[in-house]
């Protein structure tokens, strides 16, 4: 499994209805990408975004940031929607679960 991490903050200005567009392409091109796992999204109080994406190994996710139209999007998104972001890309993270089972 490869894990991407995209910490984000939306500027003042920004176009909601244009970025919710761009943003619900982006989850159909995502899904229909070879490797693609799973995305999910968390707003936290003060507003900052951490999204998460898994893909199937390195390849994919890479395969998926060269997509043509998420590069356009891309630019999109440095030029009108966020303040600032921080995306962290790792192979093979350390995973330790935990599942309640339930009393018999």
């Amino acid at each position: 499994m490869f894990l991407v991490v995209f910490r984000n903050r939306k500027r003042a200005d920004i176009d909601y209805a244009a970025y919710q567009a761009d943003s619900e392409r982006m989850l159909q091109l995502a899904q229909a990408q070879p490797g693609y796992l799973s995305f999910k999204s968390y707003v936290a109080d003060d507003g900052e975004v951490i999204a998460m994406s898994e893909w199937a190994d390195e390849a994919a996710a890479l395969n998926w940031r060269r997509q043509v139209e998420h590069l356009e999007v891309q630019g999109r998104g440095r030029n009108d929607y966020y303040e600032s972001y921080t995306l962290f890309a790792c192979d093979n993270p350390r995973i330790h679960e935990f599942q309640h089972k339930a009393r018999q």
